[in-house]
């Protein structure tokens, strides 16, 4: 018996094609596979349920995984992490929102959830690793003894900037069947073993804001919020009143929409102020800043920035990469400069620090310092 028939892999399995071919591939190479669907919130609790129960935590999608793991031979269950999703990742996307932050909730689901609760739940099974459909790799430097994480070969479905947050005793128990892989090639492999979820569909939004309508999400869940928030103040960077607005947390920094009529020119949301309400507009110039303050960072391949470490600075998941100057501070926090000013840095999400493919580390924008301020 090879030492892989001997590993025991908990495989996430969302219903989706990516962690169908994941857990396929895997016992295909020997590994004791179980899946394991993740239950982690309700239709009843947070609405938008456009889907008709057929998007991510369904039913249709338990039964899809089910059916998968049939198919494949392999044994399913079903575990409700719905109390510490709620707990860890839904309550900090609402205050995130209300401190007037654009939070980003999979890049906490992964920390929190698939790379925390799930790991300890493999744990309790006897398992070696977990593993899911993530399009990334683990790569073991011998020679720095650590694990590091890396991009996925697939540049279009590259998912590592998500998963940042992971730690180095759960990445060395992470497997990432896909990491080699296209899309295409995933798709072909579902439908050469007829596998149910070959052509299915995947969900592009947030799984506890099904309809993409964060409005109506926040609206439901706080009590009030709509009448707390409305006629606030629109101001230019100047300070002037220009208008009013229905809420701060219903903007972002980029956005152009909503913002009424009559300037002339494009105008942009610039800055949110929850403190008094206010929306904070200017011109396109006034939406690019030189550095920001990261929080909660987690180094992976280095383990530290101290004197400052030149890389690539990602701000958002669709962004390009930008070259910059990373400067370690204290309490987990870093000053990221960057070699020419960028556009809509935006608090709540995450700066993603890569050398090439391999992924430095990450964290929070808590602050960002304006190219016009200097």
């Amino acid at each position: 018996m090879t030492d892989i028939q001997q590993k025991t892999v908990v495989v996430a399995m969302s219903g989706g094609v990516d962690s169908s071919v994941a857990a396929l591939l895997l016992k295909e190479q020997g590994y004791h596979c179980i899946g394991i669907t993740m239950k982690l919130w309700d239709y009843e609790l947070v609405g938008g349920n456009v889907n008709h129960e057929s998007g991510c935590c369904s039913l249709d999608s338990i039964n899809d995984a089910r059916q998968v793991c049939a198919k494949i031979g392999i044994p399913h269950y079903v575990l409700n992490f719905s109390r510490e999703f709620h707990e860890s990742v839904v309550d900090n996307f609402i205050t995130e929102y209300l401190e007037g932050k654009t939070p980003n909730p999979c890049v906490l689901c992964n920390t929190k959830i698939k790379w925390q609760t799930l790991i300890e739940r493999a744990q309790e099974l006897g398992a070696d690793y977990i593993a899911t459909g993530h399009y990334a790799r683990v790569v073991y430097n011998a020679q720095t003894q650590r694990y590091e994480l890396w991009q996925g070969k697939y540049k279009e479905k590259d998912q590592s900037y998500a998963l940042w947050g992971i730690k180095q005793s759960s990445l060395a128990r992470t497997l990432f069947p896909l990491g080699e892989l296209t899309k295409p090639e995933v798709r072909d492999i579902a439908e050469k073993y007829g596998l149910k979820t070959a052509t299915k569909k995947e969900s592009m939004e947030i799984c506890f804001v099904p309809d993409n309508d964060y409005r109506r999400f926040l609206t439901q869940v706080v009590d009030g919020l709509e009448e707390k928030v409305k006629d606030g103040e629109l101001v230019t960077v100047d300070g002037e009143t220009v208008g009013q607005h229905k809420g701060y947390p219903f903007f972002t920094i980029g956005q152009r929409r909503g913002l009424g009529r009559g300037f002339g020119k494009p105008m942009y949301v610039v800055e949110t102020d929850p403190q008094h309400n206010r929306v904070v507009i200017g011109d396109e110039k006034h939406l690019y800043s030189t550095e920001l303050i990261a929080r909660s960072v987690n180094f992976i391949s280095i383990p530290h920035a101290r004197g400052g470490v030149k890389c690539l600075v990602k701000i958002r998941y669709k962004s390009p990469a930008a070259p910059a100057t990373i400067y370690s501070m204290e309490g987990e926090r870093v000053r990221v400069v960057f070699d020419a000013p960028q556009k809509a840095v935006t608090p709540g999400q995450s700066a993603v620090f890569y050398d090439g493919e391999k992924v430095l580390g990450g964290g929070i924008i808590e602050s960002f310092k304006r190219a016009t301020e200097e």
